[in-house]
């Protein structure tokens, strides 16, 4: 399945377009096309049209489909004229055939959240037998949860980044306290923007656990027992949040937004310094606020840079990326498309779905389209 959905996104991402453009077959293609178990949208439109990402929307143009987001297996796609797709039913025994299920992707997805505010939280202070970390079957002692029950089960997260424009992001310790010597890395660098503003803080979830005792008498803290045998070591100063049943959509419907905001950044990239690949998670510094939701997918470009003429220029030992003097203007490069997966108000969250060249902090998302 992989390989099939890294297929399909390799053809969608480099075709993707708004309904208004007119249909196209990927060639030659039968009559009739008979839904098999194990297919997605992507799959087929894939295999059969030009522009596999309009599927959702050319479904939606036939009204004798009663959800265009669904088919089943045994339906029977006619494909003699792509441009008066119909469908005769199948049995309905199965369960439907939808666009990229979470399974498909959910093994490179990170549970991550953006917040206002995260100093009320109740947080980790120590664990049993002094140790200094806590990992699955330890107990960890929790301060400021003085409503706790036995039986809760509560998420463990770590802030992690500062999220904020012009300046992209803030690395925090798990108190939450700048970390010492932030912002050496990015000193010289600020991405464009018109906006200045607080974005809000990222929490990683780095464990889980069920309260077993309760804050009693003389005792202050909850007991909280690790349970994930998965997740990071805990340590003191990790945040407590109730867990969140189902934090991602069980199915994604990728398109084209509705509306480009002004300015779309790459804010960081999950787990690592400055840049990823295909397969990584990255923050863009737009969210529900400015029309993004899941599924919406963008284009992600490397900025315009200026570069020293080393026949006419002075001498400098500058880094290009760096060099700001004068110089010679480059062109704006293509670098990948990603996927949203998880929308907050301001910020959001997407998968690189493919690429030509690594994906960096600052560059710059458009429309999926864009040349």
């Amino acid at each position: 399945m992989l390989t099939r959905l890294r297929t399909a996104f390799a053809v969608a991402m480099l075709t993707v377009a708004t309904y208004a453009l007119a249909v196209e077959s990927a060639g030659s293609h039968p009559d009739t096309y008979v839904v098999q178990k194990g297919d997605t949208l992507w799959d087929i439109a894939g295999r059969f049209l030009k522009k596999p990402w309009l599927w959702p929307e050319i479904w939606q143009a036939n009204p004798q489909v009663a959800n265009p987001h669904l088919i089943y297996p045994g339906d029977v796609l006619s494909l003699a004229y792509l441009d008066r797709l119909a469908v005769e039913p199948g049995p309905r025994e199965e369960a439907p055939v939808g666009a990229v299920p979470l399974s498909d992707i959910e093994p490179f997805l990170k549970n991550l959240r953006v917040v206002d505010s995260f100093e009320h939280l109740p947080y980790v202070v120590a664990f049993e037998d002094n140790r200094l970390r806590g990992s699955a079957g330890h107990a960890a002692y929790v301060r400021n949860l003085a409503s706790a029950e036995v039986g809760q089960r509560y998420a463990v997260v770590r802030p992690t980044v500062r999220f904020a424009q012009p300046r992209n992001t803030q690395d925090l310790l798990p108190t939450g306290r700048t970390t010492p010597g932030d912002g050496s890395l990015w000193k010289e660098y600020v991405p464009p923007t018109d906006r200045n503003e607080f974005l809000g803080y990222e929490l990683a979830q780095v464990n889980v656990g069920t309260i077993t005792a309760a804050p009693a008498g003389d005792i202050q803290v909850a007991t909280l027992t690790l349970e994930d045998s998965n997740g990071k070591e805990v340590r003191p100063g990790d945040r407590l949040i109730p867990v969140e049943a189902q934090p991602y959509d069980l199915q994604f419907f990728p398109h084209a937004p509705a509306q480009m905001p002004a300015e779309l950044r790459v804010l960081a990239v999950a787990d690592a310094i400055s840049s990823g690949g295909p397969r990584d998670v990255i923050a863009l510094s737009a969210g529900a606020r400015d029309g993004i939701d899941n599924g919406t997918v963008v284009s992600l470009w490397r900025n315009s840079t200026r570069v020293n003429d080393r026949v006419t220029g002075g001498a400098t030992s500058r880094m290009d990326d760096r060099f700001t003097g004068g110089g010679v203007a480059l062109p704006e490069e293509y670098a990948a498309h990603a996927m949203v997966f998880r929308t907050f108000d301001k910020v959001s969250y997407a998968l690189v779905m493919d690429g030509v060249k690594p994906v960096r902090i600052g560059y710059s998302a458009r429309h999926p389209d864009a040349q």
